[in-house]
């Protein structure tokens, strides 16, 4: 897994969905909390691309209940196609022993951190990817865009942490910031969300479907970068035996 370079991620709680995507898509990130059966889903994929793993708390946006949702993840990222998994850092600050566990298998970690009504000023999201990196191996921040200078601030605060050696991504949600999910890439944004066409909206506000958004990465030039090009797998995902993972 290459750190310095971009992948295309397609949202979806189907994991059948995946041969839709497997053409604009470097990997799927798999919303399990909005699943059915995500275990049983997991058990089954046999798609070609790698899999973030994320199970969304009800207060940080998601619909899983707190009860099990931790341990669900620990048993997702068991998986051979699961190569990330996605956890709060409200919930890494609580839970240290959450990142020890993960820490002791293979995945990587995304700590993410959302902002649903606007956009913290740009030094106080300098400081929230900072936060997110002392904790995981990507900084994810995303944030309510309430003007365009909002979005700038996201843009300016990717690119400022990223010079500095950060692997991170922002995202400015909503209307206004919908255009910083196509040139975050240019800004060192490591990995972009999107997604199916008929699951517009979806997830998050202001979303572009997946074939469009890689349209537009593609015709700003930053569309050869995938952050699992040297991953190698192959067909079925079984579970695979020990301890969990996670990263630094």
């Amino acid at each position: 897994m290459e750190p310095d370079q971009f992948a295309l991620a397609a949202t979806t709680n189907d994991l059948e969905r995946e041969a839709q995507v497997r053409e604009v898509a470097d990997v799927v990130e798999f919303r399990m909390d909005k699943a059915n059966t995500p275990l049983s889903q997991l058990a089954d994929y046999d798609g070609e691309l790698p899999i973030i793993a994320t199970n969304r708390a009800q207060w940080f946006g998601g619909k899983a209940n707190d009860s099990g949702r931790l341990d669900h993840l620990f048993t997702a990222s068991e998986f051979e196609a699961v190569k990330m998994i996605d956890i709060e850092l409200e919930t890494a600050r609580g839970s240290s022993w959450v990142l020890e566990e993960f820490e002791k298998g293979d995945v990587e970690i995304i700590i993410s951190f959302h902002e649903f009504d606007e956009t913290p000023d740009l030094n106080v999201l300098k400081a929230i990817f900072e936060a997110c990196d002392q904790y995981g191996d990507v900084a994810k921040v995303a944030a309510y865009a309430n003007s365009y200078s909002d979005s700038l601030n996201m843009i300016r605060a990717v690119s400022s942490v990223s010079e500095n050696g950060l692997r991170a991504t922002g995202i400015s949600m909503g209307a206004i910031g919908s255009h910083t999910r196509a040139i975050a890439p240019l800004y060192g944004a490591k990995i972009g969300y999107a997604p199916l066409e008929s699951d517009e909206s979806e997830y998050a506000p202001g979303q572009i479907p997946i074939h469009k958004l890689r349209s537009m990465i593609d015709t700003l030039g930053s569309s050869d970068k995938s952050l699992f090009t040297d991953i190698e797998y192959d067909g079925k995902s079984d579970a695979r035996k020990g301890v969990v993972k996670t990263s630094k």
